[in-house]
């Protein structure tokens, strides 16, 4: 990653489509093992990481909150979704009619964080002209 603070918003998209790419395979994995009898559904969390870090800095400008954003706080993690929860009787708690709508809705949020990365890039290179 880079260091200048030109670059904080590029820094965090960048933070934003690995996660989205992480929850990406997680999802495939889901889908993978929907048949698989006590496979518990994953998730990624990254949201709500980005969320409590943006929080702690509640009365600064936007651009003050992403340029103290500390990007070790914003590793993404799987964890279990639900775990508890089957309503299968092989406890099996994927639902193989809604992972292909979390699939879809992750693929749009990812290409978003692509096309903001790219006008970014674009931005600066308008800057240099």
């Amino acid at each position: 990653m880079f260091q200048s603070s030109v670059f904080d918003y590029v820094n965090l998209l960048d933070k934003a489509a690995d996660a989205s790419w992480l929850r990406n395979e997680v999802i495939g994995n889901n889908i993978s093992n929907a048949t698989t009898p006590g496979y518990k559904r994953q998730d990624v969390a990254f949201e709500s990481l980005l969320q409590e870090a943006l929080h702690r800095s509640r009365y600064r400008t936007t651009d003050a909150k992403v340029a103290g954003l500390k990007s070790s706080r914003l590793t993404p993690r799987i964890y279990t979704d639900l775990a508890n929860y089957s309503y299968r009787l092989d406890k099996n708690n994927v639902d193989p009619d809604t992972e292909p709508v979390f699939l879809a809705e992750n693929q749009l949020k990812y290409q978003g964080l692509i096309d903001g990365i790219t006008n970014e890039f674009e931005n600066l290179q308008a800057v240099m002209k």
